[in-house]
């Protein structure tokens, strides 16, 4: 553990509130449903020349539906505009007056074009921004009744593997957020955390490929900011849901709110209970004296895993300027696997040495447990703002393994002697709490300045005992020492940061800088080692864009990143899958850095948006996987710093309104990957070009149903030792609304054609391996939902900086 907390480097910022002296007047207003009496978030709000109607302003309302900005003196129209809404005028003449409040503009429906309104297209389903991409995967039909991971894999740009490892553009280190902030739930990767969550409780996701100062600097490849729903409406009202699957997969859930003036309370509630096979082979041959040169190993098992996701908050407005909100998470896991491997020794002629019989039980639960706070105080009518937030979360885990395992001989006996028992402990505990303090001000002249302070205080103890029995202790299992041990690491990040934003006539611009001051202790029990590393480090980030026309842009970029080793790469314990695989974390792992540039192009049609960015990625000390075959013939992966990675791509994002039914989102990503590895081992390096494609499909057939179709493919990722090969996959689903819109119905079909399988293969001058697996993918399921109350699904973050330890709500808009 880490004795004492060292001296705050940097200190908060002291901000006084100065007025700018401007001509420019402020313009505010608010948007309004006209029948319903509701604000309109993100209605459109222009201000035109009177002459030719070029746009002078552009933006849109906030959640609340209210806006504001800034203009010069002289003869405007305003316009006022939402989809399915009749769009509103007014000439306007701006005089000396310092401000202008337009009151409440109301919009009526626009009855000709209602039918097109409930076209689920790309315009409800994909978002743009300058520094992210948001998909409401609410209106995903192909991922009802699945968990986040399995939603996350139908999305453009990110891949995931077999053991729930995320990448993103090619890149993986992808730093996963939950409403803002950091996941401490259980499990030993990505896919144990992201199974806890299903998809019917995740409102959107925000991808964000490069992310700014502001945003917390771990992670080379991006951020993944998972939303979860919460409703937001006056009065009492819900949503339930239930999902059943093929081969027993159920979900169900509810989400209930009641709104007064003063408070919004909100609750829900999320059950899974699943179960899912699990297939894979592994063919290894070996150029080591004294062994059988080629092993074949043939793994056949099924997981089932039940989960229970509790959440429950309230927003008070403490008056109107100030608000204060407090939550509650428990998310609580249950899980048993068994596996059988058959594993097979054979001559270099093919015929059978020894086989044997491997079976692996597995019990575990796990609880998380997280509560908060934050408060918002809006401290002028002018944006000016302040945010600061508190969180804490704990997690407890126990994992239990036992294995049996039997011997054969050439003629297939049995030998008794050579049979192995083995029992597995593996308790996990951690704590993190998270503090961040956000200061907000607009200057008059269009600019504007952030700043905040924020810090991240986390302990993480991983636990194992092995025992193994065999015929000498009556095959009842002993603790093994050398496999034995308690990992105890803490990691401490204190940072602060300024980032300045401005605008100057089509030019807009943000300079931000980062600093962040690491300190992390590892220790391990048996041999009583500490490690501690310290260090300090600065992120600069700059965005650029240039306005040539409405709705086309160009945006140019750059960014500093980190990407610090997480327990599972760190902790020095081996896990043992079988006799002849072993895999163990490396406590000396040093941080990657990478640089980020990126060039953007954005043009948008009537009925076609092209979204183009070619970017470029440079990392050095990069945590790479490597794997080793010992002289006992045991292949033990690990992780080394490789030299260098760099990695440049161009995608392509091309949005097709193709009739008023039916659109597609079609996603194109072409890179060329080198990775050099030669300070590890010589001929440690690879290289290759590779490619992904995703597409994203809906078409409406009038008062029937939605359908929509999405598929993937992702090609080679290469390695130091070799490189994951190329998979794809097909989903399809349909949705109908009945009970007059206030319920639906779905059905879907995930991977249809049974192809998204894992493959990987690995080159070393001592063997050489092909390994394929494969977790149940094709899913059939049924789903239902029910709102009553009015529910509106509403995102996570109620305005740009709640629940949030970053602004996920807000991008960086010129």
């Amino acid at each position: 553990m880490i004795k004492s907390p060292p001296i705050l480097l940097l200190s908060l910022l002291m901000i006084l509130s100065v007025d700018t002296l401007s001509q420019e007047i402020r313009l505010k207003g608010k948007v309004m449903d006209g029948k319903r009496e509701t604000p309109l978030e993100f209605a459109n709000i222009a201000l035109l020349q009177p002459g030719d109607s070029t746009i002078i302003y552009g933006g849109m309302t906030k959640l609340d539906g209210t806006f504001e900005f800034n203009a010069s003196s002289g003869e405007y129209i305003l316009r006022a505009g939402f989809i399915g809404y009749v769009e509103y005028f007014e000439n306007i003449s701006l005089g000396n007056k310092n401000s202008v409040n337009f009151g409440t503009i109301t919009l009526e429906e626009d009855a000709q074009n209602l039918d097109e309104v409930v076209v689920e297209g790309v315009t409800s389903m994909f978002e743009s921004d300058i520094d992210k991409r948001t998909y409401n995967v609410e209106n995903s039909i192909v991922a009802e009744g699945q968990t986040a991971s399995q939603l996350l894999g139908t999305l453009p740009s990110i891949q995931v593997d077999e053991e729930g490892g995320i990448s993103m553009r090619g890149s993986g280190n992808i730093l996963i957020y939950i409403n803002g902030r950091p996941s401490n739930l259980s499990g030993d990767d990505t896919e144990s955390i992201l199974a806890q969550f299903p998809a019917n409780s995740i409102k959107s996701v925000e991808l964000i490929t490069n992310p700014s100062s502001r945003y917390d600097a771990t992670g080379v490849g991006g951020i993944i900011n998972i939303i979860l729903k919460k409703n937001e409406k006056t009065g009492f009202n819900g949503q339930v849901n239930a999902s059943i699957g093929t081969r027993e997969k159920y979900q169900a859930g509810i989400n209930l709110n009641y709104g007064t003036e003063k408070a919004n309370f909100y609750a829900s509630y999320n059950w899974q209970d699943r179960r899912r096979f699990e297939i894979g082979e592994r063919d290894r041959f070996n150029y080591l004296d004294g062994f059988s040169p080629r092993l074949e190993q043939v793994q056949d098992g099924y997981e089932v895993e039940q989960t229970h996701l509790i959440r429950a908050g309230v927003d008070y407005n403490v008056s109107d300027r100030a608000m204060l909100g407090v939550y509650f998470q428990g998310n609580f896991d249950d899980e048993v696997e068994y596996e059988n491997i058959s594993q097979r020794n054979l001559s270099q002629f093919g015929s059978l040495d020894s086989s044997s019989v491997r079976i692996n039980e597995e019990w575990s639960n796990s609880g998380n447990y997280e509560g908060g706070l934050n408060y918002t105080w809006n401290i002028d009518s002018l944006g000016q703002r302040l945010y600061t937030s508190l969180s804490y979360s704990y997690d407890n885990r126990s994992q239990t393994v036992f294995t049996d395992q039997e011997y054969l001989d050439a003629d297939g006996n049995s030998d008794p002697t050579k049979r192995l028992t083995q029992t597995n402990d593996r308790p996990r505990t951690s704590n993190l709490y998270v503090a961040q303090l956000d200061y907000e001000k607009p200057f008059g002249n269009g600019a504007s300045i952030e700043t905040g302070l924020k810090a991240t205080l986390g302990n993480w103890q991983w636990s194992q005992e092995f025992a193994q029995g065999d015929e000498f202790t009556d095959f009842n299992p002993v603790v093994v020492d050398s496999l034995s041990d308690t990992f105890d690491f803490d990691e401490r990040v204190y940072a602060a940061y300024f980032t300045y934003k401005n605008t100057k006539g089509k030019f807009g611009y943000q300079l931000g800088l980062r600093g962040e001051y690491t300190e992390t202790l590892g220790e391990t029990v048996r041999n009583n080692e500490s490690i501690p590393n310290n260090y300090f480090n600065v992120f600069p980030s700059a965005f650029l864009s240039y306005a040539i026309a409405d709705e086309n842009e160009l945006t140019l970029n750059y960014t500093r990143r980190i990407s610090r080793p997480s327990i599972w790469s760190l902790a020095p314990i081996y896990r043992v899958r079988d006799q002849y695989n072993f895999s163990i974390g490396n406590p000396y792992l040093q941080p990657e850095f990478t640089d980020s540039y990126e060039i953007g192009y954005m043009k948008g049609w009537k009925n076609y948006l092209l979204n183009a960015t070619v970017y470029h990625r440079y990392s050095t000390d990069v945590a790479t996987r490597i794997t080793i075959l010992t002289d006992d013939n045991i292949a033990i992966q690990s992780r080394e710093n490789a030299d260098t990675r760099s990695s440049t791509g161009f995608e392509l994002i091309n949005q097709i309104q193709i009739s008023n039914n039916l659109d597609a989102t079609l996603t194109g990503n072409l890179f060329y990957s080198k990775i050099n590895a030669e300070n590890i081992e010589e001929d440690f390096s690879n290289e290759n070009f590779s490619w992904t494609l995703n597409l994203l499909a809906n078409w409406l057939i009038p008062k029937w149903f939605n359908i929509q179709v999405q598929g993937n493919y992702r090609g080679p990722i290469v390695l130091p030792q070799g490189q994951i090969e190329p998979q794809y996959s097909v989903n399809v689903g349909v949705r109908k609304d009945v009970f007059n819109g206030k319920a639906t119905i779905s059905a879907n079909v995930s991977d249809i054609f049974n192809t998204r399988n894992f493959r990987i293969t690995t080159n070393n001058p001592r063997f050489d391996e092909k390994r394929v697996f494969q977790r149940e993918t094709r899913i059939g399921t049924l789903a239902f939902t029910y709102r009553f109350g009015g529910f509106k699904e509403k995102n996570g973050n109620n305005n740009s900086r709640r629940e949030g330890g970053d602004d996920f709500g807000g991008g960086d808009d010129f």
